[in-house]
């Protein structure tokens, strides 16, 4: 029986990474996704550079999800054509520049053009790495490199808007970008000397026969659809609270800044720190159970969220339920899809997240124009049951998915 060849970067069976690889990947993967929401706490003191009406700012929001968007439809993909590691050191040095440009923007049109380029290159960075890692992993480890890789990505996401609020009161909102080019260039440097080379040619499938497979995948596998209902449920769920946080705690009783809000992000952190290891079930054969756990911690959560005008401490516990839960679901998803079809990672992670795309999306437009309804009452049945659908979907399709082991 002639032997299957090891997809590009795959490690064979019983081998070890190198020391200290999986912690710089997901340090690395902390840093990319992190370019893509420093732009959020520091709207303000953009529109007073450039002058542009407070109504209108939120376009370099947009310009930086355009750019998430393209990544994940046409530029994560090529993973699997070209050799891992000379892709992710060449989107290093393009998101250096696109940094670089933004830092030195002379007009708004700059401005959104390096936007644009950061949520593409940022994002793209951040899901290759995430493919890299679950390529090279052995087997046997992939879902707990999976998920230690997935930690580094929501730690960076939540502590983005912290590191972005300091650097900006010491030397302005445009430092933040130049201090964020120099991370990259020290990653670039770090990623040159420790991603090992790929062992076997990349696929020989051309680029577009490659986009079109991604729809291939989205139709036939079954596991990439199951899990990636699940996840759009979940981050809809997660877009629905973040989303409408503001709103209650900027209001009375609380009154709270912009700034005491935004450090009810870093509650999360101990919750992803937690979910970072249910990535051990999927090598364990209990992906499955490990779901159902995380969804019945996801629903938990909105009992205690439901009594933030109350209480902050009550808050505070919801948060880390709501965390631990999501986050251990998206590790679990990531670990079971990536099993499937090594050859296909890129494509596979660049599928999954246009479920998040979708989900986050749904959520944030729903959850304001449900506060505006119903007040945060409202946003709390309504993340309720986004959570409830994912754990019931979960319970309908356990028969419907392919044994883990196999």
């Amino acid at each position: 029986m002639t032997a299957t060849p090891l997809p590009s970067g795959h490690c064979a069976a019983g081998d070890r990474l190198p020391p200290g690889l999986v912690p710089l990947l997901a340090v690395c993967c902390g840093v990319s996704v992190a370019n893509v929401y420093y732009a959020q706490p520091l709207l303000d003191a953009v529109a007073r550079d450039f002058g542009i009406p407070a109504m209108a700012v939120g376009g370099v929001i947009t310009a930086t999800q355009v750019g998430c968007a393209i990544a994940l439809l046409f530029v994560v993909v090529l993973g699997d054509r070209m050799d891992r590691k000379r892709l992710l050191c060449g989107q290093l040095v393009l998101l250096a520049l696109a940094l670089l440009g933004v830092a030195w923007a002379p007009t708004p049109r700059w401005l959104l053009a390096g936007m644009v380029a950061i949520g593409l290159l940022g994002t793209a960075m951040t899901q290759g790495l995430i493919a890299c890692a679950a390529t090279l992993a052995p087997p046997a480890e992939r879902g707990r490199v999976v998920g230690t890789v997935q930690g580094g990505v929501v730690i960076g996401l939540l502590l983005a808007r912290t590191l972005a609020g300091a650097v900006t009161d010491l030397a302005g909102w445009r430092a933040v970008y130049l201090v964020s080019c120099g991370l990259s260039l020290a990653m670039l440097a770090l990623l040159w000397k420790a991603l090992p080379p790929s062992r076997v040619p990349p696929a020989a499938l051309g680029y577009w026969p490659l986009l079109c497979s991604m729809g291939t995948l989205l139709a036939t596998e079954r596991v990439l659809q199951i899990r990636g209902v699940i996840g759009l449920l979940m981050f809809a769920a997660f877009s629905v609270f973040w989303s409408a946080l503001v709103l209650p705690l900027s209001a009375p009783p609380h009154a709270l800044s912009h700034t005491a809000i935004g450090a009810f992000g870093l509650v999360g952190v101990v919750g992803a720190l937690a979910a970072a290891r249910a990535g051990r079930s999927v090598d364990r054969g209990r992906g499955q159970w490990a779901t159902g756990l995380a969804l019945a911690c996801l629903l938990a959560s909105w009992v205690p969220i439901a009594f933030a005008a109350h209480t902050l401490w009550a808050l505070a516990v919801g948060i880390v339920l709501l965390d631990l839960g999501g986050q251990a679901v998206h590790v679990v998803n990531q670990g079971l899809i990536l099993r499937t079809q090594p050859e296909a990672h890129g494509r596979l992670v660049g599928c999954y997240m246009l479920f998040y795309a979708v989900g986050s999306g749904l959520g944030a437009v729903a959850s304001t124009a449900v506060y505006g309804l119903a007040g945060w009452p409202g946003v709390c049945a309504l993340g309720l049951g986004l959570s409830l659908a994912a754990l019931l979907f979960w319970a309908a399709t356990l028969r419907a998915m392919p044994a883990q082991g196999a």
